[in-house]
């Protein structure tokens, strides 16, 4: 299944509606989340029918601010669970994969005095079964320094809320490919700005469901920021990127301070392949370390930290 998740920044007038239609057609999502239409239900509802898209969930705007919608095709059943002017939280049924599971789509609040009231919706969301549980959209914010360039540096405290936020919810970042950053401003250097604010989040339960699962950071056109395809299933003819993960048991490996320092300090570039080298060489150590371990009789698999 292929998901799209779209911070529009307005679906007022034709040439942008034109200019959607385009972007479905192109990349055939079965479900897609759009924020910021600033349409009433009504409006919207033309819209998305206008798209191909017969079935949906439309949230009001407020004003001139806001407005959700998420649409489908009939090949999906989706059962709406909840929705407010910040999401739509369904349950999607595949019959290819034969099981149920959750998709929230969801958008953070651009102002930062609402912003905790964003964080304690999602985890009032996350008190509502145990589900496999997808979460997408445009957070409005980042979880670390590197994902922002140009522009005052975002606050500690703020990033820090939003990855307690995903640790009390038990979601993990799902990564990209693509474009690192999903929003811009600016159009010259000196004011340019960029920021990684959309992305889909998930608990392992989900990932297990879809271990194949692929997002990309798309072209955008009329709006300042990237729309997000998540493809559950992605075949590109060759074998799936495999995401990075930390090993717990690398703490207690004598060498790995040493070793990640090292790494770091014989790396160049800037903060974001800085950090893709220090992936790659953690993953090979490791590698080398689990391989002599395993020689020596070492379970790995009952191994914990206390």
């Amino acid at each position: 299944m292929k998901l799209l998740s779209w911070n529009v920044r307005v679906l007022g007038n034709p040439q942008t509606v034109r200019r959607l239609r385009h972007s479905l057609k192109q990349h055939h999502p079965q479900v897609v989340f759009l924020m910021e239409t600033k349409l009433n239900k009504n409006g919207m509802e033309k819209v998305r029918r206008s798209c191909g898209f017969q079935f949906g969930i439309d949230v009001d705007s407020i004003g001139s601010k806001g407005g959700l919608s998420q649409s489908w095709l009939g090949k999906v059943n989706i059962t709406l669970r909840s929705f407010s002017n910040r999401h739509i939280d369904v349950f999607v049924e595949e019959g290819e994969v034969g099981k149920i599971w959750r998709l929230t789509g969801f958008y953070g609040s651009p102002y930062s005095q609402d912003r905790n009231a964003a964080w304690n919706l999602l985890r009032q969301l996350r008190n509502q079964g145990d589900y496999p549980w997808l979460v997408c959209g445009d957070f409005n914010e980042i979880l670390y320094g590197f994902e922002k360039k140009g522009g005052l540096p975002r606050e500690e405290r703020r990033m820090e809320a939003f990855r307690q936020v995903l640790d009390d919810c038990n979601l993990v970042d799902l990564g990209y490919s693509g474009w690192w950053f999903t929003w811009e401003r600016g159009n010259f250097l000196e004011i340019n700005v960029q920021e990684r604010l959309d992305r889909g989040l998930a608990t392992e339960q989900w990932s297990a469901l879809f271990p194949n699962n692929l997002i990309r950071h798309l072209p955008h056109s009329f709006s300042d920021q990237c729309p997000i395809l998540l493809d559950t299933a992605y075949k590109n003819g060759e074998a799936v990127k495999r995401k990075f993960k930390f090993e717990a048991w690398w703490v207690l490996e004598e060498t790995f301070f040493s070793e990640t320092k090292r790494i770091w300090e014989n790396s160049t570039g800037d903060l974001v392949n800085k950090l893709e080298i220090l992936k790659k060489k953690l993953e090979k150590w490791g590698a080398r370390i689990q391989s002599k371990n395993e020689n020596r009789g070492f379970d790995f698999k009952t191994a914990r930290i206390t």
